[in-house]
């Protein structure tokens, strides 16, 4: 058993199978990442166990920068029946997490651009173009072509949408591509 893994069972007999699982779920943690500081596993059954009662799992995982807790409670998950269901599901959980850790470490994490959104200021249909209150505070510019589906005909002054902003600016200042409506907020007729 590696020095930094603790097993703990509360209310329950402690099971030398169970701990077999519990040693071979952590040795795949540390084949994933081997600067473990420290696990810690408690296995906790309600009181006294009869059958049916279902299993307290928590995980306490220490790497440097990072603690990753995960617990399974059984009121969450019925499936906690089985003692070795309810080891895989938070052992898979909190390899996730440390999956999440060493990608954010090494800088892997992809940044997902949000797309710019903003209310339809003004529409000039018979010029095939409008602009844009963007949330930012800018005017945006758009062209009937930059509409998806082509729903220009379809949008009204006050729609929300969400776009993509143009690099550099038209003639008409900053530029939109993208414009896709998402809808009005209204409350329903009285």
């Amino acid at each position: 058993m590696p020095s930094w893994l603790q097993i703990t069972f509360r209310n329950i007999d402690a099971s030398p199978a169970v701990e077999t699982k519990i040693r071979e779920r952590a040795r795949e943690l540390e084949q994933f990442f081997d600067r473990i500081v420290s696990c810690r596993v408690v296995i906790e059954a309600p009181n006294r166990r009869r059958h049916g009662d279902l299993f307290h799992i928590r995980v306490d995982l220490k790497v440097p920068g990072k603690e990753i807790v995960v617990k399974r409670d059984p009121s969450e998950h019925h499936a906690h029946e089985d003692i070795y269901v309810a080891v895989r599901d938070c052992f898979d959980a909190v390899r996730r997490q440390l999956e999440d850790h060493v990608r954010h470490r090494r800088g892997d994490v992809k940044a997902h651009a949000v797309p710019a959104h903003g209310k339809v200021a003004s529409l000039m249909a018979e010029r095939d173009y409008g602009f844009i209150d963007a949330s930012d505070g800018a005017e945006v510019y758009f062209h009937r072509n930059a509409v998806a589906d082509g729903g220009f005909e379809k949008l009204a002054v006050g729609d929300e949408v969400r776009f993509s902003l143009h690099s550099g600016e038209g003639e008409k200042g900053p530029q939109a591509s993208n414009v896709v409506a998402i809808g009005k907020h209204h409350l329903p007729p009285a």
